[in-house]
């Protein structure tokens, strides 16, 4: 007897929430619609309503499910496992302009883009997404604690430092969407690395 095709709602969930992170970075969350995350995503409108009821639920599910883990690979990860948290900030920031350039195109990052987006005019997004920032904002604080060792004495430096290092690179990352190019994350870099290293 052939095999009945199972039931996986679970990679179902996945590819609708992936389809739904491409089509937000490359149209803005108002400008796609659930139609069009359904075509991405090669299953019917019926398929998507029954496992996100509206589009604030898929938009809540790419925040806290793609968003989160294309940010805990790029930036937490690396914290996490390296010794230096100005080496991983200039490899992100220098990594970034080098896959941009290569590419030939920007479509800036996801919290960016969904933070200036939606942040102002819808609340039910707003706190998934200054979670990631905090969250962020700990665990760099943590890092230049343990690099420079005094945690308790710069405590508030660290923090300060970290506000200001994702401050950069947001704007970093605004600025290289505007210009599709790398250029302006690689200035910020080199700009960083002698702030920092002094």
């Amino acid at each position: 007897m052939p095999n009945k095709r199972k039931n996986d709602p679970r990679a179902m969930r996945e590819r609708i929430t992936r389809s739904a992170y491409d089509l937000f970075q490359e149209h803005g969350y108002a400008g796609t619609s659930m139609q069009a995350i359904a075509g991405a995503a090669g299953v019917t409108s019926g398929a998507i309503h029954h496992h996100f009821p509206t589009k604030e639920a898929i938009g809540l599910a790419v925040i806290e499910a793609d968003v989160s883990s294309a940010f805990r690979e790029l930036w937490l990860e690396p914290l996490a496992a390296e010794t230096s948290a100005l080496a991983v900030t200039l490899k992100v920031f220098r990594k970034l302009a080098k896959e941009f350039d290569s590419q030939g195109y920007v479509r800036g990052c996801p919290i960016n883009n969904l933070t200036l987006e939606l942040g102002s005019m819808n609340s039910i997004f707003r706190e998934p997404l200054r979670m990631l920032f905090d969250e962020w904002r700990v665990q760099l604080s943590s890092a230049l604690s343990e690099e420079r060792g005094t945690l308790s004495k710069n405590a508030k430096n660290n923090d300060a430092t970290a506000n200001l290092v994702i401050a950069a690179y947001s704007g970093a990352m605004s600025m290289a969407k505007a210009e599709q190019s790398g250029g302006p994350l690689r200035k910020v870099a080199d700009e960083l690395e002698k702030l920092l290293a002094a």
